[in-house]
């Protein structure tokens, strides 16, 4: 538990999500106590015969993390592993050796929050401040994407969070020239990438905000890469924070998005603080993935 102004957040990594959720898992993931057993069997043999994939078979949370994004059929979930581990290889300056004590700049910038309760569906909700908050001369995109991650990986290892799932809310207030040109068609095609074909976590929503007009030009840069499944979930909200309240009720938005939740996204290092605390954890994430040819020699 960190405390967040005048409220609690608490990260909810106990293996029983409870009944609420549990029914949820049922009816939107399949997911039922003999299911769950026989697909953690099957995904966790399929891993332990991968050539040159590592990860520990102990913790049945990571396994399931993938199990759930794929509503429970272990060859989409096992094929989702592979892409997700040669994914991270291929892009490994986003990736490689993650550890929050080194992140803490763009924590420190309070580029994210993430809301102390979930929503009416049980979801968390992620703020991104990609608009005035962001001085791109001192916080990079690199260490922006990297925090991220940090954040997601953290969400994955919340049971509740991996069946209810995620909202984002990407506030554009503030947004410049100077921020766009910090994007490419190559990154767009990257980050699209990992959100929909590499993430093993439910993105319900995603709420663009307070876009001014040159966000235009940069979500042409990224609209030539969404799927259909994520375009559907994509909503622009503008100055309208009404239209955002029938999405997520207000007494779960802070008021600045049409809430009535007393609560600034001042609080980065509050999530900074409480994500270092799961090191371990996240160190174990890093020991995933596919042995390089370098490694794999020294072994033999």
């Amino acid at each position: 538990i960190v405390q967040m102004g005048d409220h609690e957040f608490r990260f909810e990594d106990e293996p029983d999500p409870g009944e609420y959720f549990l029914e949820m898992a049922r009816l939107e993931l399949r997911e039922t106590p003999a299911i769950r057993e026989a697909a953690l069997r099957e995904l966790k043999e399929k891993v332990a015969n991968t050539e040159g994939l590592v990860w520990s078979l102990d913790d049945d949370t990571l396994f399931l993390s993938f199990l759930r994004s794929c509503k429970f059929y272990v060859d989409s979930a096992y094929e989702k592993v592979i892409s997700a581990f040669r994914f991270r290889e291929k892009n490994a300056k986003y990736f490689a050796d993650l550890n929050p004590m080194k992140e803490r700049n763009v924590f420190e910038n309070n580029l994210f929050t993430v809301l102390p309760y979930r929503d009416n569906n049980g979801r968390r909700t992620i703020i991104v401040e990609v608009g005035k908050k962001w001085n791109t001369k001192t916080v990079s995109l690199l260490e922006i994407v990297r925090g991220i991650v940090i954040v997601i990986e953290a969400a994955q290892l919340e049971p509740k969070t991996q069946i209810a799932g995620v909202n984002i809310i990407l506030d554009l207030d503030g947004l410049t020239i100077s921020h766009v040109w910090q994007f490419s068609p190559s990154f767009a095609k990257f980050l699209l990438e990992f959100i929909q074909e590499n993430l093993p976590l439910r993105i319900k929503s995603v709420h663009v905000v307070k876009q001014p007009y040159i966000f235009n030009m940069l979500f042409a840069i990224f609209k030539p890469f969404i799927l259909e499944k994520l375009r559907e979930r994509i909503f622009f909200h503008g100055n309208d924070m009404s239209s955002l309240t029938e999405h997520i009720e207000p007494k779960f938005l802070p008021t600045q998005y049409g809430g009535i939740l007393e609560f600034q996204t001042i609080h980065g290092l509050a999530i900074h603080e409480l994500i270092c605390r799961f090191q371990d954890q996240i160190d174990e994430v890093n020991r995933r993935g596919f042995l390089s040819k370098k490694k794999s020699d020294k072994k033999k």
